[in-house]
């Protein structure tokens, strides 16, 4: 996908804004408003963030701190003197970006350097809005979009190559191939994620292993400087802590006593802090709602990709109803468009939703022009006995689209994929048998699930109780970007594989449990 311009050009250099003074209040919201959840974006923090309190509601919102020093930023970097970039990873999940933001917020008003102080998301501009979560808070927040600066609007190596560049790692330490020539320019890494031990970083790094990087920014202001702290500030460390420790919840394994050490500080210095469960469930929401999104968004949103035999296959999960996805004007188009763009000879969509018993709703969609392929593909999913997807043709209005029921909830995309790997390298193994068809020994359900019982074997059911999402976030990507040493050596957990397990206590229990006497 090429992103529209930015209105911005690459290679422009920056000097240091001038320092925007603090604040002398925290800047807290209106007495009694709280963060709801379904509340309309910019609705239920608006004015927060701003010093309007107290002129009854006609005057203009003045800007926070954060907002001066993004506009400061914005402007450093149209000018010629050095930069230090504060970047985040190539994943840009929400941790990283406000990790970025608010160490480089930090950084500029204790730092005696000569560079502006700058924070960059690591994608380029147009990929926000996949981004639903962040799109939320920034919004709730009142912090403009147009003050962030993006990868594709500030050339990081002209900089470096011109001596004006340094740089600091947040929430990886590890540079993907394209960077390797900015190795030089890092000189602090703030990250917490294991190191890759095979190459020692010459720069100063803090790594601990808590569940959000925003905890370790949030101990560095309040540890150093908590008088620049504002209430804008400090809502975006404590939203973010909250969404990566899965609302504090032990349960979760993801929390740790340094996480809830911070947010309860946070708390302490801004006791008007949106509620805890509301923060998470909106934001968890926002993760992932697709109602703004287009078709090639929606399929950006959550793809990965197979290939064999010179074929290559997408596999999109798409958070929809199937019947409301079809539906779409010009899908079919839109989907021949985003395949030939990006090189697909076909596509494949898992739909996702929930029914009122908070259990999935899984269906299929295959796209494929090629009859040949399409055939071969929908043949493998039908036939697949490991797992078997007990699969019943749904109709289509689409000629090249065919759709399926899906009746084996409990297969995820996870599951879907090597059957469809097999079937591009022409391997017999997934199309043995009827789909329904009771698989080998070999293949129970048991056993693949065994691996992942023991690593969340402490979750429990009350975990899975958002109708549209289970309440466990996706666990973020943080350094395990593409060619990152460290994705071959930590545990392969996913989301989907949470989400799963969560739908499969979720069942488990409700086919159980006694029923519930009248009154």
């Amino acid at each position: 996908m090429t992103c529209p311009s930015s209105g911005m050009g690459r290679g422009r250099y920056a000097v240091r804004a001038s320092p925007a003074p603090l604040p002398s209040s925290s800047l807290a919201p209106p007495a009694g408003c709280l963060w709801p959840p379904g509340s309309g974006r910019g609705a239920s923090w608006a004015g927060r963030g701003g010093s309007s309190r107290g002129c009854g509601g006609g005057c203009a919102r003045s800007s926070s701190a954060m907002e001066r020093f993004l506009q400061g930023c914005r402007a450093a970097v149209q000018e010629s003197r050095p930069l230090h970039v504060v970047l985040g990873n190539e994943a840009c999940d929400l941790d990283s970006m406000v990790s970025a933001v608010t160490l480089a917020f930090y950084l500029e008003n204790t730092s005696e350097s000569k560079a502006a102080f700058v924070p960059v998301l690591n994608i380029p501009r147009c990929e926000l809005a996949l981004r639903g979560d962040s799109v939320f808070l920034l919004s709730e927040l009142n912090i403009p979009e147009s003050s962030l600066i993006f990868r594709d609007e500030i050339d990081l190596h002209a900089l470096h190559q011109s001596g004006q560049l340094t740089l600091t790692l947040v929430d990886h330490h590890i540079l993907p191939s394209s960077d390797t020539a900015l190795e030089k320019a890092v000189t602090e890494v703030l990250d917490h994620r294991p190191l890759e031990q095979q190459h020692p970083l010459p720069c100063q790094v803090t790594a601990e292993l808590v569940g959000s990087c925003a905890t370790l920014v949030a101990e560095r202001i309040l540890q150093g400087k908590p008088e620049i702290l504002d209430w804008q500030t400090a809502a975006l460390l404590h939203g973010t802590i909250i969404l990566d420790c899965v609302n504090m919840a032990p349960e979760a394994g993801k929390v740790t006593p340094k996480d809830s050490k911070y947010v309860a500080q946070l708390e302490a210095h801004f006791p008007d802090l949106p509620n805890r469960s509301n923060i998470f469930e909106s934001l968890q929401k926002a993760k992932f709602d697709v109602s703004g999104l287009t078709t090639e968004q929606m399929l950006r949103k959550d793809l990965k990709t197979i290939s064999g035999d010179g074929t290559m296959l997408a596999i999109s999960a798409i958070y929809m109803d199937l019947e409301i996805f079809l539906q779409r004007s010009n899908l079919t188009a839109e989907l021949d468009t985003f395949c030939q763009a990006q090189g697909y000879d076909a596509l494949v969509a898992m739909t996702i939703t929930f029914n009122p018993h908070n259990e999935p709703v899984r269906h299929l969609v295959v796209f494929c022009p090629n009859m040949d392929l399409q055939s071969m593909i929908c043949g493998a999913l039908e036939c697949s006995c490991c797992p078997p997807l007990n699969l019943t043709p749904a109709p289509s209005p689409h000629p090249n689209i065919r759709a399926y029921f899906q009746g084996n909830a409990l297969a995820s995309r996870k599951k879907v994929l090597p059957i469809l790997k097999d079937a591009l390298w022409g391997h017999p193994g997934a199309m043995k048998t009827p789909s329904g068809t009771p698989g080998p020994e070999g293949c129970s359900q048991e056993q693949m699930d065994d691996e992942l019982d023991k690593a969340i074997n402490t979750l429990i059911p009350e975990m899975c109780r958002d109708d549209e999402e289970p309440v466990l976030p996706p666990t973020p990507m943080n350094s395990l970007v593409d060619e990152c040493p460290l994705d071959r050596g930590l545990p392969k957990l996913s989301a989907e594989d949470i989400f799963e397990k969560c739908s499969q206590i979720t069942m488990a229990r409700s086919s159980t449990s006694p029923p519930q006497k009248k009154k």
